[in-house]
């Protein structure tokens, strides 16, 4: 409970206290304190909004996926896999790989292998579906089509 013999902040006094604002209609006006022109200087964020959001993510796991391509088998014969067995994808060798990221196929790439150890370079960016609005009667509808406009 604020000191009833307190008249509230001084007049030199630089700090602010949400108590002693006025709260209750005191009718002083807030005390802020005092940014210099070099404090100030330091508050100004120095990096574009973009790049500061971008920022915020940056230790933001993902999962990351390459699909060397894709088969259909019975259970009869996956029951039969063993050593030695081989399954046959639907890509040939030196096809691209898929790459997606949280399920999102995002690009395609070619496998390689750097110091004993399997690696991707990616080829090629997907470009993104664009959400285009087809207006027919009082609804409008969603599609996704290509960015480059070919529908």
């Amino acid at each position: 409970m604020p000191d009833p013999t307190s008249s509230g902040p001084q007049s030199g006094d630089t700090s602010a206290s949400p108590s002693a604002a006025g709260a209750g209609g005191g009718g002083a006006a807030p005390v802020f304190p005092d940014l210099g022109p070099s404090q100030a200087r330091d508050s100004i964020r120095t990096k574009p909004a973009a790049a500061a959001g971008i920022d915020l993510l940056r230790d933001v796991n993902l999962q990351v996926r390459i699909e060397l391509g894709r088969t259909r088998m019975l259970v009869e014969d996956v029951l039969r896999l063993a050593p030695d067995s081989v399954v046959e994808l639907d890509k040939a060798a030196g096809d691209p790989v898929d790459i997606y990221v949280n399920g999102r196929h995002i690009a395609r790439g070619e496998v390689l292998v750097l110091n004993d150890a399997f690696c991707v370079r990616v080829s090629e960016i997907i470009e993104p579906l664009q959400p285009a609005v087809e207006s027919s009667g009082t609804h409008a509808k969603l599609h996704s089509v290509p960015k480059s406009g070919a529908a």
